[in-house]
């Protein structure tokens, strides 16, 4: 998944074994694509970059917000405290510490872009996401990242990306494009996030893992 005008992920072969006895090849790849991390400095002059997050912050526990009902009804869906305050009553008080993922549904759509994206512009999208309110208590809270399964953690119409000018100036990061929080439970799994660690960056892809206990 990529963010409409964002420069194509490329691959070139630069060396074959039966030419030059080893394979390697140069990858070029914007910071935010696909499954990736954002780092507070993606929107916060003097944030922390990816390399300035340790690797123990990378290892959280997780609440899943399942909001595919209301995502299927509604592609503008936005999450707010409401849903938030109303999952705690059901599941518990958010982590400190921990991650808040977004199970949109929005992962299905992730070999259609037209349907993952729902426009064909950054003027014109239309997924769901979290709003300011939900975000604002994600940091009351203390959670330390929150994530989603669509290529934002801001829904599509939200062009000002309030969310992203919420949390980021807060030290709380975010994941975005992952795939089967539908799998997940609403407690319980351990997320582990293998980031690569670029000096100065803004973000960066990233292979996340769930664990669950037996």
């Amino acid at each position: 998944m990529l963010w409409p005008g964002s420069h194509p992920v490329g691959v070139e072969t630069v060396t074959e074994i039966d030419t030059d006895g080893s394979f390697g090849r140069v990858l070029s790849t914007p910071e935010h694509a696909g499954t990736h991390l954002d780092a507070p400095a993606h929107f916060v002059a003097g944030g922390r970059t990816v390399d300035a997050i340790e690797a123990g912050e990378l290892v959280l526990e997780a609440a899943v917000i399942d909001a595919r009902d209301a995502c299927a009804r509604d592609p503008d869906h936005v999450l707010e405290a409401a849903e938030l305050e109303a999952f705690e009553a059901e599941h518990g008080r958010l982590p400190a510490g921990g991650a808040l993922l977004l199970c949109t549904g929005w992962d299905r759509n992730g070999d259609d872009p037209a349907r993952q994206l729902g426009g064909d512009d950054a003027a014109s999208l239309h997924f769901p996401g979290f709003g300011p309110s939900a975000a604002a208590l994600a940091i009351e809270r203390g959670v330390a990242a929150i994530g989603v399964d669509t290529v934002s953690v801001d829904a599509g119409v939200a062009t000002s990306y309030p969310v992203h000018r919420t949390t980021l100036p807060a030290d709380v990061w975010h994941l975005e494009g992952l795939v089967n929080l539908d799998r997940l439970p609403p407690r319980g799994a351990t997320v582990v996030i293998g980031v690569l660690p670029l000096a100065g960056g803004s973000g960066a892809p990233a292979r996340v893992l769930a664990l669950l206990g037996a």
